[in-house]
């Protein structure tokens, strides 16, 4: 099955018979007859109007308002149909009501979801599947209703796409674990655990709490909906695919089970979407609490642990959410990862290339970026020391890629005049044969492009942003 985009929208028809269902016969039972809401340009976030059956309060007029802008914030790219988030209202407006209508009948059809991979550190990719607009709009309508629902449910030691909750809670709570004791953990990695979810035991957790068969039909029919490869149809027999707003909640459901299967046994652990550690006292009660949870989560939850990069280990040698943790004078601390000092070594790399075609202005607003928003992630870590050597390294960079863009003797000797530099200098320093890293270190760009000059033309520092925290 393939499928031809253009990116001239004149050209692509946007049917709303691409979102019917085609099997006459599923759900003929549904037929509910209610008034079209009105989609408008206006940010509307009331209280949803509770109404008798669940579908109608995610159909609701100010629950799809809310559900359009949150899309529309969102941006991102369009799905197989190559409907963009600025054709979504004009299409609202004209296709509403046979929307809506499909979709009070049971008839709505969420068309596949296009494949992209993103790299990680470890060298391999995510996959990810991108919903159309109009799919993601349905999610998002869907996620705003059961949300708070299941919100009352979730533990309190559950972190991650949550409102209210970041990953620095979750590392306070670790904090608060190591300093009365607990010591070593169970570092648990659920092998790709989005695509291996079991949709039947999904489904069967959402209907414990959830009644209305029609949203549970319609949550069924995104999880089945497929992906589509290279023009290709592939069916998703299992799997909650990663990249609508559906699946973060759909995956903290999953897992609310096997967070309240730890909090039964007693358990003190921090999970942050599908990365979780428990917490133990000692390496013994940690390699058993393993031996314990491990049958649960594969017999159980159906989900399938990586045996060889699950761990029991010290807090002093693991790795969670970008940091990792010491403990002094009897008190957990945080610091950087080496893995997250390396990333981020490799994307100032990327802005710090002369291959990358950025001019001086570009590359200084994208370096500051880099530097504010790293900064306010790690900002809780001890790290006043590393931070220091990472401006160094930093500035190292932009001496380099200066040097390397002052490409011909004349240009490096007119540029080293203009800065105070004698001639006899300027000239032995332009026709110097000594390699850009070195030069970069060397006293004549250490003065032309001093510390103090980096931080006259704009450019911020780690140290400085780290201590303005």
């Amino acid at each position: 099955m393939k499928v031809t985009e253009s990116d001239n929208s004149k050209h692509r028809q946007l049917r709303i018979e691409d979102y019917l269902q085609r099997v006459s016969a599923e759900q003929k039972e549904y037929a509910v007859v209610c008034a079209s809401p009105k989609m408008t340009e206006t940010d509307n976030t009331n209280i949803i109007e509770q109404t008798e059956d669940l579908l109608e309060q995610i159909l609701s007029t100010e629950n799809l308002n809310q559900a359009y802008w949150q899309v529309k914030r969102n941006k991102g790219a369009g799905g197989i149909d190559g409907m963009q988030v600025d054709e979504l209202l004009p299409f609202l407006k004209e296709h509403k009501d046979e929307l809506l209508q499909t979709l009070r009948d049971g008839k709505y059809r969420p068309k596949p979801v296009r494949r992209v991979e993103i790299p990680k550190e470890n060298g391999k990719t995510r996959k990810l599947g991108i919903p159309t607009v109009v799919d993601r709009l349905i999610q998002q309508a869907i996620s705003q209703i059961l949300s708070p629902i299941f919100e009352k449910q979730f533990s309190d030691n559950s972190f991650g796409f949550r409102p209210n909750r970041s990953a620095h809670d979750a590392l306070r709570r670790c904090q608060t674990y190591i300093t009365v004791g607990y010591k070593y953990v169970v570092d648990m990695y659920l092998e790709k655990y989005f695509d291996t979810v079991n949709q039947s035991k999904l489904i069967q957790i959402l209907s414990e709490t959830i009644k209305d068969g029609q949203v549970i039909a319609l949550i069924h029919k995104f999880l089945k909906a497929g992906v589509m490869t290279n023009g290709m149809f592939e069916e998703s027999p299992k799997g909650v695919p990663q990249g609508g707003p559906l699946s973060p909640l759909l995956g903290n459901i999953m897992l609310n089970e096997c967070d309240h299967e730890l909090i039964k046994r007693r358990h003190h652990f921090v999970r942050y979407a599908d990365d979780m550690m428990i917490f133990c006292k000692s390496k013994k009660a940690a390699k058993r609490t393993l031996d314990h949870i491990l049958p649960y989560i594969e017999g159980r939850l159906f989900l399938k642990v990586n045996r060889e990069k699950t761990q029991v280990a010290h807090v002093n040698y693991v790795k969670f959410l970008g940091y990792s943790f010491y403990i002094y004078r009897g008190e957990g601390r945080l610091r950087i990862h080496p893995k997250s000092i390396q990333k981020l070594k490799d994307k100032i790399r990327k802005v710090t290339g002369r291959s990358n075609g950025m001019g001086i202005e570009e590359r200084r607003t994208k370096l500051n970026q880099v530097v504010r928003g790293w900064t306010n992630y790690f900002k809780h870590a001890d790290a006043k020391n590393l931070l220091n050597s990472l401006d160094e390294w930093m500035r190292s960079r932009i001496r380099m890629v200066t040097w390397k863009r002052w490409k011909k003797i004349r240009t490096r000797f007119e540029n080293l005049k203009k800065s105070g530099i004698s001639k006899e200098q300027a000239w032995m320093w332009a026709n110097t044969r000594k390699g850009y890293w070195r030069v970069a270190h060397s006293p004549i760009l250490l003065k032309v492009l001093s510390n103090e000059r980096f931080k006259r033309i704009g450019y911020l520092s780690f140290s400085e942003c780290y201590s303005a925290k």
